[in-house]
């Protein structure tokens, strides 16, 4: 089992929504387990239009190799309705691999952690919040880059995205 991080975010629809079936999706895999998922910050869109974005950060223990990962990834997108018409384009969901247990992946279409993980307050701010002490394999402690980010408009949801999947069986609902 290899232990990984995704980014999880939605501006189109009902994005509190999507945002808590995906996690369901993710949850329903036999390959998956969530073992912790954080709370939903609303954050304003980078190096695009659009709406606010809904972002959380879910870890899994999984027994995926990681380019099965990114495909699943891709499917469940693909399930919410995911198009790309262009870069930073508004998105029903955007699931991102930010880290895969401890290793360092450079390939054109995989880049593992995730290259801008560091530069992000809406991935770096959820990370942290489950995984207070982690290392960013490259980087380092993942907390001693929030003052870089500090600028970026993020906030913290009052009324979070209940979710009850976290440990849910493999035979429930629709598995992708």
């Amino acid at each position: 089992m290899t232990v990984a991080y995704l980014g999880l975010g939605a501006n189109l629809g009902d994005a509190r929504q999507t945002l808590k079936d995906a996690v369901v999706c993710l949850a329903q895999q036999h390959t998956i387990a969530v073992l912790a998922k954080s709370s939903l910050y609303r954050t304003a869109p980078i190096d695009a239009g659009g709406d606010d974005y809904l972002n959380c950060v879910v870890k899994l223990d999984t027994t995926l190799p990681v380019r099965h990962l990114l495909a699943l990834c891709h499917k469940i997108e693909h399930h919410f309705g995911r198009e790309r018409p262009f870069r930073n384009a508004p998105r029903t969901l955007d699931l991102d691999i930010l880290l895969y247990g401890e290793q360092s992946i450079e390939e054109p279409d995989l880049i593992v952690p995730h290259p801008r993980l560091v530069e992000r307050a809406f991935a770096l701010v959820p990370l942290i919040e489950i995984a207070p002490q982690l290392v960013i394999p490259q980087h380092g402690r993942a907390d001693a880059f929030l003052a870089a980010v500090a600028d970026q408009r993020i906030e913290k949801m009052k009324n979070p995205c209940q979710c009850s999947m976290l440990g849910a069986s493999a035979d429930k609902g629709e598995r992708l």
